[in-house]
């Protein structure tokens, strides 16, 4: 583990970058980084998280930080996704502000002045980048395109990249939310909730890939839309979940409830009328358990009570608390 004295000045910007397989970018990115920062009079750190990298990408960032004071790395032990890197480099990060953005050149750091800018004086919690011109086919484009559509109608939040990994937040933004599972493309979403509703968009460059290829498949639109659902439900419900159990529960309580209310009631009636009179109007009594629909009555009882139990074990959870993410870190530069 290489070991490096704390900083001794105060860090204005936090540039959080995660990468996977990236050894090539990173000697270009770093220095072009140090010339956009430095030419602006930015104090500033880089923070390169390693996601379990099978190429040389480890040594790479040691070589880099034994030359560069303002160098951080955090390798992990193996490979837990975009979302565990960013939450890893938010608890890190010491800055004013902190900027996250991909290791594979396709973000321009000449784009960092300026959200800096947008975050410290016209005071935005969250600014998103978007890249109004790509550089990618079709067939990732427009799924792209439908994904954003989708998550703008559901969160209320009007951005047209919600995907986009060139992002600024205020410091007070990454301390107060975690990112778990694949919510890295929610932190928009995530940080509305946690009451962060100044969010912002820039229109930024968007590069040709110049190394290696890229790491994401179209299988991340399907997660992404699972994972929507999730950070909606839980943003809405988890400190109340009785709330969408306990009503759900309730109207498929009294559902069954009524149906078999009126199943009764119906035979009753019919039964306080003789055979003649029942003919004469081509009616015939039932037992009430030789209609299907009593059968749908009765689930629909059987599933509201299981509602509300699930409501009160969610309370009973929520009370407890959820254990925080552990991610296993196998080396650390400071």
């Amino acid at each position: 583990m290489s070991k490096r004295t704390p900083h001794s000045f105060p860090v204005e910007l936090s540039v959080v970058i995660p990468l996977l397989n990236e050894a090539e970018s990173l000697p270009e990115l770093t220095a072009w980084i140090r010339r956009v920062l430095k030419e602006h009079g930015l104090s500033y750190e880089i923070i390169l998280i390693d996601d379990g990298s099978t190429d040389n990408s480890w040594d790479v960032i040691e070589d880099i930080a034994d030359t560069e004071p303002y160098v951080r790395g955090i390798r992990f032990n193996r490979n837990y996704g975009k979302s565990a890197a960013l939450d890893t480099g938010f608890k890190a990060a010491q800055g004013r502000v902190v900027c996250t953005m991909d290791a594979d050149l396709q973000d321009s750091p000449e784009e960092l002045p300026e959200l800096y800018r947008l975050i410290t004086e016209e005071k935005y919690d969250l600014v998103s980048g978007w890249k109004k011109k790509r550089f990618d086919p079709l067939s990732k484009t427009i799924p792209t395109k439908l994904f954003n559509g989708v998550t703008r109608k559901l969160s209320g939040i009007q951005l047209h990249d919600f995907n986009c990994g060139l992002k600024a937040y205020d410091h007070r933004v990454v301390k107060s939310i975690e990112v778990y599972g694949e919510m890295h493309r929610y932190i928009p979403v995530i940080a509305k909730w946690a009451g962060f509703r100044r969010i912002g968009e820039k229109v930024v460059q968007h590069q040709e890939r110049k190394y290696g290829t890229t790491k994401f498949g179209l299988e991340r639109f399907v997660y992404g839309f699972l994972d929507l659902l999730s950070i909606t439900f839980v943003s809405r419900f988890r400190q109340r979940p009785m709330h969408f159990f306990g009503t759900m529960g309730t109207l498929s309580f009294l559902l069954g409830a009524v149906i078999t209310l009126w199943l009764v009631g119906e035979k009753l009636w019919l039964a306080a009328h003789d055979k003649a009179w029942l003919v004469a109007h081509g009616l015939r009594t039932r037992d009430v358990t030789d209609q299907p629909l009593f059968f749908l009555a009765l689930v629909a009882v059987v599933v509201g009570v299981q509602l509300f139990l699930t409501g009160f074990l969610a309370e009973m959870v929520t009370l407890t608390g959820r254990k925080k993410n552990q991610y296993l870190v196998r080396d650390s530069i400071n």
